[in-house]
């Protein structure tokens, strides 16, 4: 099945996308995503060579999540997503474990964004996670974008309190795509209770990196904007 569901999504390749996500993800030397291999293929065509292939077993998903080339990583995730959000407690349990110890391969902005919220958040919305916690403090720009994108999902819930707590441990991370990532959730706070956003950029504004800062008031009225944007 694995060989079949490879030449599928090899079909669709585009060699004139491929240079457009290299730059877009960043591939160069020295930057986030060196290396990366494209095939050029929208996500929702690999939407659809999942859903074909979804019955793939985890040794088999294991290979295309080790794989160089990115659409083949990311098929992996939209399989895994599939399984978990039809499987019982018990898959479930498998699915976050295998996730966890195979993080080293979700290392892509898109990967973490698509991924996390869909089987992290889930499988810890009703248990400890303070596994969130070692990922936030970890040396790995994956794992720290993991820790917060994941409570997205409990912030879909109105549970504000990991979002925030996280975002104080990597309030000093030096990556753009940690700013980001924090502006992007406390924004997604502020849509559901402006008031609780802004009583954590009281706090922190004027500490905040700028582009952290301009993601988490993009909704804010100009006034406000300007409030924060003048620390």
């Amino acid at each position: 099945m694995l060989k079949n569901c490879i030449r599928d999504i090899q079909k669709l390749s585009s060699p004139e996308k491929v240079k457009i996500l290299q730059r877009f993800f960043k591939t160069g030397k020295g930057q986030y995503g060196e290396g990366d291999i494209f095939l050029g293929i929208q996500v929702p065509d690999t939407r659809e060579i999942a859903k074909k292939y979804c019955d793939l077993d985890s040794k088999d998903i294991k290979k295309l999540l080790q794989s160089k080339i990115h659409e083949h990583r990311l098929l992996a995730l939209l399989i895994l997503i599939q399984k978990y959000s039809k499987g019982d407690n018990f898959k479930r349990e498998k699915i976050f474990n295998f996730y966890l110890k195979n993080t080293i391969y979700i290392n892509n902005w898109d990967l973490v964004d698509l991924s996390a919220p869909n089987i992290i958040g889930p499988y810890l919305s009703d248990k400890d996670r303070k596994i969130l916690y070692s990922l936030a403090r970890s040396n790995n720009l994956w794992a720290k974008r993991i820790s917060i994108v994941s409570t997205y999902y409990f912030i879909k819930s109105n549970q504000f309190e990991d979002t925030f707590r996280i975002s104080e441990i990597l309030l000093n991370d030096k990556h753009d795509l940690i700013h980001k990532a924090i502006g992007w959730m406390l924004r997604e706070i502020g849509k559901r209770n402006q008031e609780a956003e802004e009583q954590f950029l009281i706090k922190h504004y004027k500490e905040m990196p700028r582009t952290m800062l301009r993601y988490a008031i993009e909704r804010f009225d100009e006034k406000k904007r300007k409030f924060y944007m003048m620390k």
